[in-house]
């Protein structure tokens, strides 16, 4: 028997074998007494998976998604976790890196918590494996699972997928993902990536008979070297494969807070870095900003200049470039908001923030591995406020906002 200590960033359990290795131990609880199956070795760590709880955890309950258990669905990694008991797990994963990787003496930071636990996401991304389409099994990156529901994505997405899903037939042949998604306007979105250039000769069809079912939907075809482009529905449609937070409300509080850190920017000349659709350049030129708004996608830039308001006191100078290209030749700024991927910035960024001259910098991080390693990096700076954010409720994921000034 193995007894679970806490959880690791990422979701897993973390015990102890005999020998002294850490073993990591998905769906289990801090508390919990387990004995293993499928033991994974490794010369330092090993994995497995929970056989039997001897002794649950009172930070436990009953996951209520059928997937959870029955498929062992890797959509969600928390859902048997008590709400409050997430929502620790979550504000430690941030602490301990910003501790472990970042250098810093800090505690868990607090933890905004989202309105609603369920029902939130705007995007549902599915996979096909040649016969089955939906979400893929923990630790299990080539299986798939035929996905029914899913708790913790947004109704209308739930109800078109449960109307594509009887009409699968329609899709093109050798599809490999299907992404579903709602926009800030409630438009839907059927984006489907294949493999080659295969065509979707069914396009029409299908989009006939979802709008006779009640289900008006934009179609958008991706082949597998190329950009996505519509089959059926309207040209000027929302830009459905750009980037955009998958829970919009706890997105905007995050993006709020992080435009608050700023403080005055009338005047000032601001970075927008991975500046996305243009939201937080948006809200900084209406305060009288000079921003220089940098973005990779460059469909997404087109939608943020088009959404852009000509009376702003400061017109934001759009730039569709990687912000590892441009950032040595933008003029010198006051303030900086930064919102990178995953993967955080790349080097030449921090190293170009390092040597510059703003006086704060709001970092929006999607994880804080990555968000510890270029607070490290951000040598002339120190973290004066930290704040997590539940986006991701059910998950392993969190949103942290971080306020670094000039030394």
């Amino acid at each position: 028997m193995t007894r679970i200590v806490r959880l690791a960033t990422g979701g897993d359990g973390v015990g102890q074998l005999p020998d002294g290795r850490t073993v990591f131990v998905p769906r289990t609880a801090p508390g919990d007494r387990v004995e293993l199956a499928r033991v994974r070795e490794h010369r330092r760590y090993a994995r497995a998976r929970a056989a039997r709880i001897d002794e649950p955890s009172p930070l436990r309950t009953d996951p209520p998604c059928p997937h959870y258990v029955r498929d062992d669905c890797g959509g969600c990694q928390l859902q048997h976790l008590l709400p409050e008991a997430q929502r620790d797990a979550r504000r430690g994963f941030v602490g301990d890196a910003l501790r472990r990787i970042g250098g810093l003496d800090c505690a868990d930071p607090d933890l905004e918590p989202a309105p609603s636990d369920w029902e939130y996401r705007t995007k549902l991304t599915l996979h096909s494996d040649g016969t089955r389409v939906g979400l893929h099994p923990v630790d299990q990156p080539a299986a798939v699972f035929d996905l029914e529901t899913c708790l913790i994505t947004a109704p209308a997405l739930v109800t078109l997928w449960r109307a594509l899903r009887a009409r699968r037939r329609l899709l093109p042949a050798r599809f490999r993902h299907v992404v579903l998604r709602l926009d800030r306007d409630g438009g839907l979105h059927v984006i489907v990536e294949v493999a080659g250039a295969a065509p979707w000769p069914d396009a029409g069809r299908l989009s006939a008979e979802l709008a006779r079912a009640g289900h008006s939907a934009t179609l958008w075809l991706r082949p597998e070297a190329g950009a996505a482009r519509v089959v059926s529905g309207s040209s000027e449609a929302f830009p459905a494969t750009v980037f955009e937070q998958v829970h919009p409300v706890m997105g905007a509080r995050a993006r709020g807070y992080a435009l608050h850190l700023l403080g005055e920017v009338a005047g000032r000349v601001v970075w927008d870095l991975y500046s996305g659709i243009g939201e937080s350049t948006r809200a900084l030129a209406s305060r009288g900003a000079a921003v220089h708004s940098v973005e990779s996608d460059r469909r997404a830039v087109a939608y943020a200049e088009r959404a852009s308001d000509p009376g702003y006191p400061a017109a934001p100078k759009w730039i569709a470039a990687r912000a590892e290209d441009v950032v040595a030749r933008l003029p010198r700024a006051d303030l900086v908001v930064t919102n990178p991927p995953r993967s955080g910035m790349d080097e030449r960024v921090t190293a170009a923030l390092d040597a510059g001259g703003a006086v704060r910098i709001a970092y929006i991080a999607c994880d804080p591995a990555t968000l510890a390693r270029d607070i490290r990096r951000l040598r002339a700076y120190r973290v004066s406020q930290v704040r997590a954010f539940d986006l991701f409720p059910q998950t392993a994921h969190v949103e942290s906002v971080v306020l670094l000034e000039r030394r």
